[in-house]
C-alpha cells in the first residue's frame, strides 16, 4: 500500500498586479499547488480568507483601497488558521516588521525568483515562518537589544490583554508613548488608552509604579526564579 501523499497547498493571490498575478498562479500550479482564488484588494483577500480558509494567503502590501497589512491584521482575527504571506517590491526590513506584528507568517520581496516562492508557499503552508534574509537579520538585532531580566516574560493567566503587555513591555524598555506609537504603528490616543487600562487593571497611578510592578512579576516568572521556602 502506497504512502499517503500530503495533500497539495491551497492560495489565495492578492495582488493588484494582474501581470504579477498571473506569473505567481502559473509557477504555482506548475508545482502542484492549488490557487483558488485571487483578489485585486485588500478587502476582497478578507473575504476569501474567510470563505476558503486556504492554507496561504500570498498578499501584496501596497494596494489600491485597503493595504496588504490591514487586510493581515483582519484575517488574522477571523481566520487564524490562514498563514499570509506578504509580498514587498522593496527590501523595507521596517515595513517586514509591521507586517509580522499585524499577524503575518512571512515576508518576502517579489524580486525573489519563482522558484523561491514557490518553496516559501510550501514551507508556510507547513506552518513555518517565511523571511526575507533582511528581516531575519532586523528581528535578531531587536532580540539582541532588548534589556536583561525578562523582558516579555508574562503570567500564564493576566488581565492585561497581549497588546497591553506589549505597551508595557515597550515601556519598561524605556520608550515614550510616542515612541511606543511610533514602534506599535498605533495613534498616540490608543497608545494613551492602552497606559490608562493597564494603570487601572494593575491598580498603581503612575508609568513608573506599572514599570516596577512589571518588573516584579517578570522576577517571579523569569526561568531559574525559585519560590521561597516557608
Amino acid at each position: 500500500m502506497e504512502p499517503l501523499r500530503p495533500a497539495a497547498p491551497r492560495v489565495v493571490i492578492a495582488d493588484d498586479d494582474a501581470v504579477f498575478r498571473s506569473g505567481v498562479r502559473a509557477a504555482l500550479q506548475e508545482a502542484g499547488i492549488i490557487v483558488i482564488a485571487e483578489a485585486d484588494n485588500g478587502r476582497d483577500a478578507i473575504d476569501l480568507a474567510i470563505h476558503f480558509r486556504p492554507d496561504v494567503v500570498l498578499m501584496d502590501v501596497v494596494m489600491v483601497g485597503m493595504d496588504g497589512i490591514s487586510a493581515t491584521r483582519a484575517i488574522t482575527a477571523r481566520a487564524p488558521d490562514v498563514r499570509v504571506v506578504l509580498l514587498t517590491s522593496s527590501d523595507d526590513a521596517e515595513l517586514g516588521m509591521i507586517g509580522l506584528r499585524a499577524g503575518a507568517n512571512g515576508h518576502l520581496v517579489k524580486g525573489i525568483e519563482l522558484v523561491e516562492l514557490v518553496a516559501a508557499v510550501r514551507q508556510a503552508a507547513g506552518g513555518d515562518p517565511v523571511l526575507a534574509p533582511d528581516v531575519a537579520r532586523r528581528l535578531i538585532e531587536r532580540l539582541r537589544a532588548l534589556p536583561d531580566g525578562g523582558l516579555g516574560v508574562r503570567p500564564v493567566r493576566s488581565t492585561l490583554t497581549s497588546r497591553e503587555w506589549e505597551v508595557l513591555d515597550l515601556l519598561c524598555a524605556g520608550l515614550t508613548v510616542d515612541e511606543v506609537s511610533d514602534r506599535l504603528v498605533l495613534a498616540r490616543d490608543t497608545v494613551r488608552t492602552h497606559v490608562k487600562r493597564i494603570l487601572r487593571k494593575l491598580g498603581v497611578h503612575s508609568q513608573a509604579e506599572a514599570i516596577e510592578m512589571a518588573n516584579g512579576i517578570r522576577a517571579t516568572y523569569a526561568p531559574g526564579h525559585r519560590e521561597p521556602r516557608s
